[in-house]
């Protein structure tokens, strides 16, 4: 629960214990974009499968975990779907958990839905406001607290939004979620949010600040690291402002912006931050594959696929990060490659590679097929010989023999791709036909209240064989979706919107291309060489001044390496698993090491990791083996770290990357240390000089620290002698 109990307190508190109302929140279901077009025109975003349960469910499980008592659920486009989901599902039958949906069939936007909202009259104190495709596990007690006393010594105090550090690109000037590059302002004593732009000038790295704002605050901390969590915490007064002012629409782009302007009415906006916790918003494409592979790789704990909650079947993690369910048909000469979740009820034939991907429930999986970075709904079939990579197929969707989805690809319901057809990069494929206009409110039009998913019969009932007997039965649009996506299939593909292809890549779930990536990285490097030169860009850590960084700010650093060397070790394991090009692997390792502004010091730490990781996650039953496993890794991958030990400096890094997992992670090389100390040296990995001058600076040290110091005595006298005869 949220409100304290026991204790001496005063009569005030007492009072306020008395009339304490239940935690209250309003999750909106209805995302108001058109981001997950064409997807979303057949279903609710909340519905849209996540690693294989419901977006919505993860939403209400960290709700629940996190004190909340009574939800409404807003539903707008396709709103039976999601009142029937919910009437359906256990959550209308928790204890202390109360759920209920408000409907509406006219709302465009997030402010007529909480103008709608406040006329129903049922928020009766502060609450929590969220869409229903977050997901988090961040304590809600703090800030609620940090809230409340706030509004105890100032009513204006009506908002408090989560935010959480993350570093955007220097290169796309994007989060790792895909969203535009965040400037906030924000009092570092107060938390006082003063000044919030989601999009940067036609300059980018450059803002312009009102002067009042500098001269009325005493201290300005002035950010373009922080990610705007969409979880707030609002006083019942929100609710009236969006009543008062009809101009108010978007949440952020009106509301919050709207309120930060208006010097009259004084109201203030302030801001929680995490740290330890997670919490993101699936926004785009690129933050559905961002937070699928945060959830695979455990980020969200416990809300993971091993861990049984409302919506999940459970499936038991094994070995590298997979994840499979009790009833799966599994080919033996099948390989399923690490941070792979396999959903029950699916078989997957001989010769098959599934890598990076999540496959959801009672698919039919050919043999010889190759499925990469992909996300596979339900009951999907992927006929002999399909090449899959980095797509999105929805359910019921048919790949016939020898298909090819490219990478960015959007299969929607049902969709049928005939024989040897090679569905374009980036390409989306529906059996509806492309919406002359894209207005938010279109969905609106295409939901079926008095149905579940939407269909067209006389397309989505075509059987699997499409004859020629048949063809001639059909519409000319009807045909025409046939013959967009070969010999017997059925869609019609999209044209791209007016980005084109450079809009498409921003927010796709396929990574950049190798070839962009190479041009964009020039095109950063350059930049960043001008705006150093020029002294009025804002400086990486995106801070106004130095001695403005938080003193949480070693924390969040930490935070990001973390990020940064998990997504190096799915990028080498990758490579391991598809021999991929050593050129290739450095190419993606510069880009993440320029997303999260570390250097190659930090690359080679990561990298080394990642391969004595795989050493010894390779089977192995005695000492000796896993030593063997440490050489098979080293000679084949060294060429790639040595590529990122360019200094003494670095090579020292490696060591104590070592002794880090020693004594951490992976403890079973503690009395492997030195063993693994002269393997590196004799395959030129590290220099003599960069292990003389560790165990230098290691006789400096405290004695709790000299452990592998210790070990390697007499191969560090054995160099040292080594080293004069040669003098």
């Amino acid at each position: 629960m949220v409100a304290k109990k026991g204790g001496n307190r005063g009569g005030e508190d007492a009072e306020e214990e008395l009339k304490r109302e239940p935690l209250q929140a309003i999750l909106l279901a209805d995302s108001f974009a058109t981001k997950f077009r064409p997807i979303t025109l057949e279903r609710p975003k909340v519905l849209l499968p996540l690693v294989n349960v419901p977006m919505i469910d993860y939403t209400l499980a960290w709700l629940e975990s996190a004190g909340v008592e009574e939800v409404f659920v807003f539903c707008c486009a396709h709103s039976k779907q999601v009142m029937d989901y919910l009437k359906n599902s256990k959550w209308f039958a928790q204890p202390n958990f109360a759920v209920s949906t408000i409907e509406s069939h006219n709302s465009i936007s997030a402010g007529d839905a909480l103008r709608l909202i406040y006329e129903r009259h049922v928020i009766s104190g502060d609450f929590i406001l969220v869409t229903g495709d977050t997901v988090s596990n961040m304590p809600l007690t703090q800030a609620l607290k940090e809230h409340k006393e706030r509004r105890r010594k100032d009513n204006n105090a009506v908002m408090t939004i989560v935010i959480k550090q993350s570093k955007p690109s220097s290169i796309t000037n994007q989060s790792r979620l895909g969203t535009e590059e965040l400037f906030m302002a924000i009092d570092p004593d107060k938390k006082q949010l003063l000044y919030y732009e989601d999009k940067a000038d036609d300059h980018k790295g450059t803002i312009s600040l009102d002067k009042a704002l500098l001269m009325d605050n005493a201290s300005i901390s002035l950010h373009n690291d922080k990610q705007d969590c969409y979880i707030d915490i609002c006083s019942p007064e929100v609710l009236s402002l969006f009543t008062d002012n009809f101009d108010y629409q978007h949440l952020r782009r009106h509301f919050v912006k709207g309120l930060l302007l208006d010097d009259i009415m004084g109201y203030k906006i302030f801001t929680h931050e995490i740290h330890s916790s997670y919490a993101a918003r699936i926004d785009n494409y690129r933050s559905y594959d961002t937070i699928s592979k945060d959830i695979i790789q455990r980020w969200t704990y416990p809300l993971v696929p091993d861990v049984q909650f409302f919506g999940n079947c459970a499936t038991k993690l094994e070995r590298r990060g997979m994840y499979r369910a009790s009833e799966v048909g599994l080919s033996r000469s099948a390989q399923i490659g690490p941070f792979t979740v396999i959903g029950n009820g699916t078989s997957i034939g001989s010769n098959t590679e599934i890598s990076d991907s999540v496959v959801g429930e009672d698919c039919v999986i050919g043999s010889n097929v190759s499925i990469e970075g992909c996300y596979i709904w339900n009951n999907v079939t992927v006929e002999d010989g399909c090449k899959l990579k980095h797509a999105i197929v929805c359910d019921g969707v048919i790949m016939k023999s020898g298909a090819v989805l490219e990478p960015g690809a959007v299969l929607s319901f049902k969709v049928v791709v005939g024989q040897q057809f090679i569905v374009p990069a980036y390409s989306k494929v529906s059996l509806l036909q492309q919406p002359v206009k894209q207005d938010s409110d279109e969905e609106l039009e295409y939901a079926d209240n008095s149905s579940g998913i939407i269909g067209i019969p006389s397309i989505s009932s075509i059987p699997e064989k499409l004859n020629d007997q048949f063809s001639t039965k059909l519409s000319d649009s009807q045909r025409r979706a046939g013959s967009e996506v070969g010999d017997g299939g059925v869609g019609f593909i999209w044209s791209l919107g007016e980005g084109g292809h450079e809009e498409e890549w921003r927010h796709s779930v396929a990574p950049i291309p190798a070839d962009r990536l190479v041009e964009i990285i020039k095109t950063a490097t350059d930049a960043l060489e001008i705006s150093n030169q020029d002294g009025n860009f804002l400086p990486p850590s995106g801070e106004l001044e130095p001695d403005s960084v938080d003193n949480d700010s070693d924390e969040d650093a930490r935070d990001d390496y973390s990020y940064f060397e998990k997504e190096v070790e799915a990028t080498f394991l990758r490579a391991v698993h598809e021999n991929v090009k050593e050129d290739h692997i450095i190419l993606e390792v510069n880009s993440l090491r320029l997303s999260y502004n570390l250097t190659s010091t930090d690359c080679a730490g990561a990298l080394f990791y990642s391969m004595m990781k795989l050493a010894s996650d390779t089977p192995h039953d005695t000492p000796g083996e896993l030593v063997k496993n440490v050489a098979t890794v080293i000679t084949k991958w060294k060429k790639l770290l040595k590529d990122y030990l360019t200094s003494i400096d670095e090579e020292i890094e490696v060591i104590l990357k070592f002794e880090e997992m020693c004594l951490e992670s992976t403890k079973e090389y503690t009395p492997l240390f030195v063993q693994v100390l002269h393997l590196l040296y004799n395959e030129d990995v590290i220099q003599e000089k960069s292990i003389l001058d560790w165990a230098s600076e290691k006789e400096e040290a405290e004695e709790s620290d000299k452990l592998f110091l210790k070990q390697a005595e007499k191969f560090i006298q054995w160099l040292n002698e080594a080293s004069e005869e040669e003098d």
